[in-house]
């Protein structure tokens, strides 16, 4: 099975990569939307430019798919892209997004290749711990919650600060997956990579959220 996974560099994109390598299955390419617009309905915007790295370290190509967020277009323009691969499914880290995931799997019927969304309705603290205990290095690049405060930005999670993210997700009753965007995150690190990415960010923050401004990426094995 060739698959290629829609990434945008965050948590939920990484384990769906790592699902389909444990698989067995040939990751071809990381396909990352990137929105030149102001918003999207679809697809997360900042960030998204270090899928590229990503994508070195996973020894995969990487395709970017420009878009202006247009609602219903942007998934056209994902889909003429994807024309262009040769490939048999598109995997998708969709948590609990019914407007993503019914639109990823008719876009995959209309060019005829399978949709999986393998971490659909997980458990949202098990899937967390799950990551850390298997070494992802998850950092979080965005908060816009009540709770989450300017700490937490760079903040790599770990076993002991997941347990306080969901003390934080119970007090203030957001969800601690970030599926409501409450926060953002990238992936420096995992089983899936061969090496860690290297990051430069300066923080931005206004009081109530906040968010990183990356100044420099590199890699190293």
């Amino acid at each position: 099975m060739r698959v290629v996974i829609l990434s945008s560099g965050g948590k939920d994109s990484a384990a769906a990569f790592w699902w389909a390598q444990c698989r067995g299955w040939s990751v071809t390419h990381l396909v990352t939307v990137r929105i030149n617009g102001a918003d999207s309905m679809m697809f997360q915007l900042p960030g998204t430019d270090l899928v590229e790295y990503q994508a070195k370290l996973a020894g995969v190509e990487w395709l970017a798919v420009e878009s202006e967020g247009i609602t219903e277009q942007e998934v056209d323009d994902l889909e003429m892209r994807l024309k262009e691969l040769d490939f048999d499914g598109l995997v998708c880290g969709a948590l609990r997004s019914d407007y993503q995931k019914s639109r990823i799997e008719r876009m995959c019927e209309r060019i005829g290749v399978k949709s999986f969304t393998p971490l659909w309705h997980q458990d949202a603290y098990s899937h967390l711990s799950g990551m850390v205990q298997n070494g992802f290095e998850i950092m979080i690049t965005s908060v816009s919650a009540e709770g989450l405060g300017e700490e937490w930005l760079g903040h790599i999670i770990t076993t002991d600060s997941l347990l306080d993210l969901e003390k934080l997700s119970q007090k203030y009753r957001f969800n601690i997956d970030g599926e409501g965007g409450e926060y953002e995150s990238i992936v420096v690190a995992g089983p899936h990579h061969k090496g860690r990415l290297l990051l430069e960010n300066k923080p931005v923050w206004d009081g109530v959220r906040g968010h990183l401004i990356v100044t420099r990426c590199s890699t190293e094995p």
